[in-house]
């Protein structure tokens, strides 16, 4: 089991530029799981799945599987059968390694099956920032209203879309060879209603944890560190062990980066948990009388409160 470190703190991006584009924020999750595919070992990553839409946890080995796993999805992803799996590709691969990213929860429940089993020390953990997760059926109702809608299958699905920059990505989908913006459901996601119960509660909401590394968005880097700021994104890494002293120091030379510390990367997130709003209860009795369509009419078209009052939530410091 690798010892802790105090928690390090780095800015950094990957160079390649166009990876910068296709990321969350600045490639680090990609710079990370390319050294471990490129070493022959594997990742494990939440894949969407367009036939059924779900968000599974899948072992990875190769470069065009793990890009399925590129950036932010704003939606329940479910861990499956994944431990298991994770156990016997190790007993079967004796000399080879696991990566294993995920949110915060997921992260700390597969390290404690690793110590369990006694695999933590071929297994190097990665959790994200994490505002909270959507429900899966929220997203999964919202989708086929949206298929329906346009009368076809979305082919692409994208939260971050960063043409028109990092600070002000678009969400889309792809429909029979069209883009359709599906801002009203991100907008049901910064109301905060949609979110799991226990996110409002979330014990991984800190900057001190169990993992090895914690990577995320670089939010307001432009006001802390503004010679490294670049309008396509930057991303936060988190350093809490050895493991993560070690693997950063492998991926170093793929990034442009620059030391940082807590007070530069504060956000919202990373002290407390997102708070509960008062009208979840209602937005729940809503979605009960009235669906997918009653939901996304009442508070997928007119958030502008929500996103100001979380936006303000992520740069105060009470």
């Amino acid at each position: 089991m690798p010892n802790t470190v105090n928690t390090r703190v780095y800015a950094g991006r990957i160079k390649e530029k166009k990876i910068v584009m296709k990321s969350s924020s600045g490639g680090a999750f990609t710079a990370i799981s390319d050294y471990f595919i490129e070493r022959g070992d594997a990742v494990i990553a939440a894949v969407y799945e367009y036939d059924n839409y779900n968000l599974n946890y899948k072992i990875i080995q190769s470069k065009s599987d793990r890009d399925k796993a590129i950036g932010s999805k704003y939606m329940q992803s479910r861990m499956g059968n994944i431990y298991n799996e994770a156990y016997y590709w190790l007993k079967q691969n004796v000399d080879k390694k696991i990566l294993f990213v995920g949110m915060g929860c997921q992260a700390d429940g597969f390290r404690k099956f690793c110590e369990m089993k006694k695999i933590r020390d071929r297994v190097y953990i990665v959790d994200i920032v994490c505002h909270g997760m959507p429900s899966a059926k929220l997203w999964k109702e919202y989708a086929e209203y949206i298929e329906n809608k346009y009368n076809g299958k979305i082919k692409y699905l994208t939260f971050k879309d960063k043409r028109n920059g990092w600070k002000n990505p678009s969400a889309l989908v792809e429909i029979e060879g069209k883009e359709i913006m599906i801002k009203d459901y991100v907008n049901v996601f910064y109301s905060g209603c949609a979110l799991r119960p226990y996110c409002y509660k979330c014990k991984y909401a800190t900057i001190v944890r169990k993992t090895d590394l914690t990577i995320g968005d670089f939010w307001h880097i432009e006001e802390t560190i503004p010679e490294f700021f670049e309008p396509e994104g930057t991303s936060l890494f988190l350093i809490h062990t050895e493991y993560g002293v070690e693997l950063f120091n492998h991926i170093k030379q793929r990034l442009f980066y620059k030391k940082s510390d807590i007070k530069q990367c504060w956000q919202y997130n990373l002290e407390r948990p997102t708070e509960k709003p008062k009208d979840r209860e209602k937005f729940w009795n809503d979605y009960r009388r009235g669906g997918i369509f009653l939901i996304v009419k009442k508070y997928g078209l007119n958030s502008l409160f929500a996103k100001i009052k979380y936006r303000i939530n992520k740069i105060s410091r009470k």
